[in-house]
């Protein structure tokens, strides 16, 4: 692969995640889910109190993901700072700010994101936030 040819797959990759986040920024989960590669696997670590914490492996199970966290939070802060492209990978560096829909508790982060393409679709979401944080907003009481 040459060098141009990186540039340009960097490109494609970059565009797709932007992409994908405007249709996050939206709702658009059945948008989402036509940009996931067939055989996607999404990875949120963090405690089961966490509605969406979990591993999803493909579309139907990552479509399940999106509609939970949207379901899940009110967003009122959803920024990437930085996108960092090499070859097949974006990493996505940036800052939440959501609340709980059960309990109207805040959850305020950092995120990275490292997503891995295939195919100009996204194959693999791994999601990393102060998952502490989000566990105790999601507690009755916040405690």
């Amino acid at each position: 692969m040459t060098d141009s040819d990186v540039k340009t797959l960097e490109a494609a990759n970059l565009a797709l995640t932007k992409e994908i986040f405007v249709r996050f920024g939206s709702h658009d989960v059945d948008g989402i889910v036509e940009l996931l590669h067939d055989e996607a696997t999404i990875e949120f670590y963090g405690p089961a109190a966490i509605p969406y914490a979990g591993e999803y492996h493909g579309k139907t199970e990552c479509r399940k993901f999106f509609s939970t966290v949207l379901s899940s939070v009110d967003i009122h802060v959803f920024d990437a700072d930085e996108f960092i492209c090499e070859n097949d990978r974006v990493i996505v560096v940036g800052k939440l700010r959501l609340t709980t829909k059960t309990n109207g508790n805040e959850i305020k982060s950092p995120f990275v994101h490292v997503i891995t393409c295939k195919d100009g679709r996204w194959l693999w979401f791994r999601d990393f936030m102060n998952t502490a944080v989000a566990q105790q907003a999601f507690a009755p009481n916040g405690v």
